[in-house]
């Protein structure tokens, strides 16, 4: 699970260097499916990732403003200011805890292994999105390959 977690990081730090080849307007160019444009997807990605794991860390809430994210400068701060919590959820994580239950406010339950094994999958989907989007810009999308990524498992 933790390599599946580090895969998804080092494809999304690839997916903000290409991002900066684009102008903001090419980011924010409106695109079927996905969370509509390329830039609010990556930034979905890391709200989804921060939101799931803040409920299993028992915190409050956040605000949150779609808005406020105008570049790609943007929404990587907030992966910056966000990663290192959800790092260390991660780097934490024993395999005792998937059978934890999440209770949320609006009456679902989950297990804590479903909720981070949907925060893997989750990204990795929209990573495909990106990449069918990078070749309607005419550019070669990052590398989904988990081969060759160094990661030890």
């Amino acid at each position: 699970m933790k390599q599946l977690f580090q895969y998804n990081w080092q494809v999304r730090e690839d997916w903000f260097n290409w991002c900066k080849q684009f102008t903001t307007e090419q980011l924010l160019e409106k695109r079927a499916g996905g969370f509509g444009n390329i830039l609010h997807t990556l930034l979905h990605i890391i709200v989804v990732e921060y939101d799931w794991i803040n409920d299993l860390n028992g915190g409050k809430g956040f605000e949150f403003k779609l808005e406020e994210f105008k570049s790609i400068d943007d929404v990587i701060k907030l992966h910056n200011d966000w990663h290192e919590e959800v790092e260390r959820f991660v780097t934490e994580w024993k395999e005792e805890m998937s059978s934890q239950i999440l209770e949320l406010d609006d009456g679902r339950s989950f297990t804590y292994g479903e909720v981070v094994n949907h925060i893997i999958v989750h990204e990795i989907h929209h990573i495909g999105q990106l990449s069918v989007w990078a070749r309607e810009l005419g550019s070669t999308p990052i590398s989904a390959n988990l081969i060759g990524r160094g990661l030890q498992f």
